[in-house]
């Protein structure tokens, strides 16, 4: 199962020229290449799957040092350098940006028909961190890009997605990987690199282990009965009594607390709209989900539906959710943009066939090999990228 890190990044406008994003394919060609050779695919999907890895590859290839586009613009470099390549790079990449995210599972069981893989698990895989990163971890970002890379005959599987928030104008990009995590819905983040944070409804971690199992107990009940106990709330007029962040520490550690307004924005009766509520409750009654990820997995049941349960399941049950944020460079051929100064082509144009020849160099022996694999090593060491 997966281990999650997220990266935030600010929003730019524009695109990768022609030019350039040529020279993105064939760089993100021969850097992958080389670490196939030597370590084999997934450790390519390792590194993919780690943030400051992954900042670090784009800004070699090129592109901004730390907008947002580096995660569109470089999966589609390397997603084209595994199409001309065939197999050689030894992944495969489904899905992109926009209509392509949408598109993820047919292109896994495209591939699967091929490859002989089992599509359905990879599907789910793929859906589920889909829906963890848009439903269970509520931070506003939405989803606009999902790639779910995997082996081929390996059950590892890593996904890259990007969300945005265009009121701060920033990104947030998922990392995950299936080789270290024990489940979908515990604490799935291994590491966070975040400018911007925030308190946010945090339903996978795992200091709610509590709430999700009050949540999904919640979700088995009859509705009228559900109903009857929140009535009082309904009626009041104003505002929601819910835990700030010292109740919610007090009751995680099963010390009891007097409900308090938290200074955080405050939720009022329109947001459990008895009519709403009933019929949350009644899809989530006949389900009968017998734990939280099967009830997040539900295809109907979205992120204001895990909302309302989840306060309900507070009110009720008296169990905390998290509001913990999960959120927490190089560069050595310019960006874009110019910042922080113009491409190099000529440069980027030599080192991309020095690392051809590096590649050519390793396919003779043994010896000739290490020294390929040492003057890489001086190559990233220069630039910034470490691993």
């Amino acid at each position: 199962m997966p281990t999650r890190r997220t990266a935030d990044l600010p929003l730019h406008r524009g695109e990768a020229p022609a030019w350039l994003f040529r020279r993105m394919v064939e760089m993100a060609s021969a850097i992958g290449a080389i670490i196939v050779r030597e370590y084999g695919p997934i450790e390519l999907l390792r590194r993919l799957s780690d943030p400051f890895w992954f900042q670090a590859f784009g800004c070699v290839l090129g592109f901004d040092w730390h907008s947002s586009g580096v995660t569109t613009t470089v999966l589609a470099a390397l997603k084209e350098a595994c199409k001309r390549g065939g197999y050689e790079l030894g992944i495969v990449i489904c899905g992109g940006k926009g209509a392509l995210a949408r598109k993820t599972p047919e292109e896994i069981r495209r591939v699967c028909d091929k490859t002989g893989d089992p599509a359905d698990s990879l599907i789910y895989a793929s859906r589920m961190a889909a829906k963890v990163d848009s439903a269970a971890v509520q931070d506003n970002y939405e989803l606009y890009h999902h790639c779910f890379l995997f082996v081929p005959g390996q059950p590892v599987w890593a996904v890259v997605q990007q969300g945005m928030d265009p009121r701060k104008r920033y990104a947030r990009r998922y990392h995950w990987l299936s080789e270290v995590m024990p489940s979908f819905v515990s604490d799935p983040h291994a590491a966070v690199v975040c400018d911007k944070r925030g308190e946010v409804l945090n339903l996978v971690a795992s200091e709610a282990e509590h709430h999700r199992h009050a949540l999904t107990a919640l979700s088995r009940e009859h509705p009228d009965r559900v109903l009857r106990e929140v009535r009082k709330f309904l009626e009041k007029a104003e505002k929601l009594p819910l835990y700030g962040a010292a109740e919610r520490n007090h009751l995680a550690n099963g010390e009891k607390s007097d409900l308090r307004m938290p200074a955080r924005h405050s939720l009022s009766p329109r947001d459990l709209n008895p009519a709403t509520l009933r019929k949350i409750l009644v899809q989530t009654y006949e389900r009968q989900a017998s734990e939280f990820e099967h009830l997040l997995g539900e295809q109907n049941l979205g992120s204001a539906a895990l909302r309302s349960l989840s306060l309900l399941a507070e009110l009720i049950y008296h169990a905390p959710a998290s509001r913990r944020d999960p959120a927490a460079y190089s560069f050595a051929h310019g960006g874009k943009d110019g910042h922080p100064y113009p491409v190099n082509g000529r440069l980027y144009d030599e080192n991309i066939q020095r690392l051809r020849r590096w590649v050519e160099l390793a396919r003779i022996d043994q010896e000739e090999k290490l020294a390929a694999l040492r003057a890489l090593a001086s190559f990233l060491q220069k630039t910034g990228v470490s691993g």
